[in-house]
């Protein structure tokens, strides 16, 4: 019999919650982008994703706050990955590396992911609805890169530029990203294809240019 402890995996209840949130955003997104969000119900999201309508509204409180989870895809993808970045490495280098790496196309991988992104961000940009989801998103990702900048930076550093840096890097994010959804127009050649980290990164670097490097906070700052 082994004695080897099992891997820490999440409960199953937990995956089947995420799945299901998954499953409903990718349904509302597919009609967003299919029919518009003025014309699509939260019962047609319920019937395309295959729940009940109580499931729904279980999850979100409603029908545009459906996508919020395809919209925080790539954020949270970019936390994920500065997470598990070794303590020590310049920030400067770190957030690039892992920004280019989230926003890559798999190796192998179609189109067919980045344009429903695509389609959906573009849908999201023209709906007042849909824009205040995104931006709610994006506020919510600068709140929890803050503590993952911390860790990187070490106890040392100023929260005032922690915050700064974790601003800066979200917008860059949002702002590459709409750049990217809006760069070819609907249905024409090569629409929806291509990685958004080429605009991410630039804005990145342009935005970044005048923050320092993190450094401990002196008393003089205080």
């Amino acid at each position: 019999m082994s004695t080897t402890p099992p891997s820490p995996r999440r409960p199953l209840t937990e995956r089947r919650k995420a799945a299901t949130r998954l499953e409903i955003a990718r349904a509302a997104a597919e009609l967003f982008t299919e029919h518009g969000p003025d014309a699509t119900s939260a019962e047609e999201i319920a019937d395309r994703a295959g729940v009940a309508l109580r499931t729904f509204y279980r999850y979100f409180r409603n029908k545009h706050d459906a996508v919020g989870p395809l919209l925080a895809v790539g954020a949270e993808r970019w936390r994920a990955l500065l997470a598990a970045t070794g303590p020590g490495t310049p920030l400067p280098e770190a957030l690039e590396r892992t920004l280019a790496e989230a926003l890559a196309v798999p190796v192998g991988g179609t189109a067919e992911g980045l344009r429903r992104t695509r389609a959906l961000l573009r849908t999201a940009l023209r709906d007042p609805a849909l824009r205040a989801v995104w931006y709610r998103v994006n506020q919510e990702s600068e709140e929890r890169l803050v503590p993952v900048l911390a860790r990187l930076a070490g106890p040392d550093s100023d929260p005032l530029e922690l915050r700064l840096t974790a601003a800066v890097a979200v917008d860059a994010l949002r702002i590459g990203l709409e750049v990217w959804a809006a760069d070819a127009p609907p249905g024409a050649a090569g629409a929806g294809t291509g990685s958004p980290a080429g605009p991410a990164l630039r804005c990145l670097r342009e935005l970044s240019g005048g923050l320092r490097p993190l450094a401990p906070v002196t008393p003089a700052a205080r």
